[in-house]
């Protein structure tokens, strides 16, 4: 049990790192002279690599931006908290009653994470022929899987006795 806990934790914490990677680093659209994520954009002139600030108005609506954005931070949120949850619930609570709340928080990240990135699939980049989604974009949806698996093992845990 002890090893199935570590393993747990571990997938936890590559959970988080994958979070956290998709929501600061900025390659969730890329072109060769540009790389766009979703706080701002880096443009590339005479060679150098100048931060701009991401373009208000069609195909950035501002609102969806900002529900991108806070959906990525709350996914952090929710997941740093849940890691937190889950080592205080080893010490604290009964065995029947232990990783649901774990559980809870993971799958509320994985939500989270989710609709950022499929409000940005849907809304942003539809009309440009050039370019590609980056490796910050593709860690988003390896993160949602992750912490959908994370999620169901704290609830398939909560009712194992030993």
């Amino acid at each position: 049990m002890l090893v199935l806990l570590a393993a747990i934790f571990v997938l936890h914490i590559i959970d988080i790192i994958l979070l956290l990677v998709a929501t600061i680093d900025n390659a969730w659209w890329m072109t060769d002279t540009m790389s766009t994520d979703i706080w701002a954009r880096w443009v590339q002139i005479n060679g150098v690599w100048n931060y701009t600030d991401i373009p208000s108005g069609y195909p950035y609506s501002q609102e969806y931006l900002q529900a991108v954005q806070a959906s990525s931070v709350l996914a952090c949120i929710f997941s740093i908290l849940g890691i937190f949850v889950f080592v205080a619930q080893l010490f604290t609570l009964n065995k029947g009653q232990r990783f649901t709340l774990s559980g809870l928080f993971q799958f509320l990240a994985c939500l989270c994470i989710m609709i950022a990135a499929s409000i940005y699939t849907d809304r942003f980049h539809n009309n440009e022929p050039e370019g590609w989604y980056g490796h910050s974009y593709i860690l988003a949806w390896i993160a949602f899987a992750l912490t959908f698996i994370s999620s169901i093992i704290y609830f398939v845990l909560r009712k194992k006795t030993a």
